[in-house]
């Protein structure tokens, strides 16, 4: 008897790996790709997402909302995907901390909708290289509350640490603005290339990694790999 197809719900879809992961997983699942209900670019993401075989939903990034639609699309997997930029979120009026609010904030609320779905979905979290609950960092600090978010929800989980992403992304140029990472990612890079001489491991951890390739591990490690595991920089290879 075949298994079952997999149903996959992705937040963050529209983001720069998040578009990756949905190319990847719809030739294998039917996959429920989330777009943001006031995205300027909703008609666009609609299209370019039902080309490739996927839904889109657009609920509102509100508890009973988010929740109702889980428990409607009963997924198998949530793949969440979700970050911001000070910049990003300055122009869509975010008040405070944007970390605390939309990397923390949104994957709690992801992980409670998610826990109330019934279907025990695995929760595949993209995270980063240097969190830790004595993160110095506003955003590694608040990606560490949302891993704790993601392992504290009593599903399966697995998350990935990776360090800088960087490349042309789905054969675009990277639109979120995020030019300073690029160019720390080829500073970082070079000093890796030194460095790993003598500490090869030191260098697989930090070392850049593109969206197709780390989509490609996402996948691979949401649909067949183990739960309940960290995946660091230097296996997402």
């Amino acid at each position: 008897m075949a298994a079952p197809t997999p149903v996959c719900f992705v937040a963050g879809a529209t983001g720069f790996v998040g578009r990756e992961v949905v190319a990847r997983l719809a030739p294998r699942a039917r996959v429920i790709a989330h777009v943001r209900p006031g995205s300027a670019k909703l008609a666009t993401w609609r299209e370019r997402f039902a080309a490739l075989g996927a839904e889109v939903d657009t609920t509102a990034w509100e508890p009973a909302a988010l929740a109702a639609t889980l428990r409607a699309c009963a997924p198998t997997h949530v793949f969440c995907l979700i970050g911001t930029t000070r910049g990003a979120a300055r122009g869509e009026g975010v008040q405070g901390d944007p970390y605390l609010a939309i990397d923390y904030g949104l994957t709690q609320l992801l992980c409670d909708a998610a826990a109330a779905a019934g279907s025990t979905p695995r929760l595949v979290y993209l995270s980063s290289v240097g969190v830790g609950p004595r993160a110095r960092s506003a955003y590694l600090a608040a990606r560490w509350k949302a891993e704790e978010a993601v392992r504290g929800a009593g599903l399966p989980w697995v998350i990935a640490r990776p360090s800088f992403i960087v490349g042309a992304g789905d054969g675009a140029r990277r639109d979120d603005g995020r030019a300073g990472e690029k160019a720390a990612a080829v500073v970082v890079d070079g000093v890796l290339a030194v460095v790993g001489l003598i500490a090869k491991r030191t260098r697989a951890r930090y070392r850049s990694i593109t969206p197709e390739a780390l989509a490609d591990v996402l996948v691979r490690a949401g649909l067949d790999g183990a739960a309940d595991r960290i995946i660091e920089g230097i296996h997402l290879r």
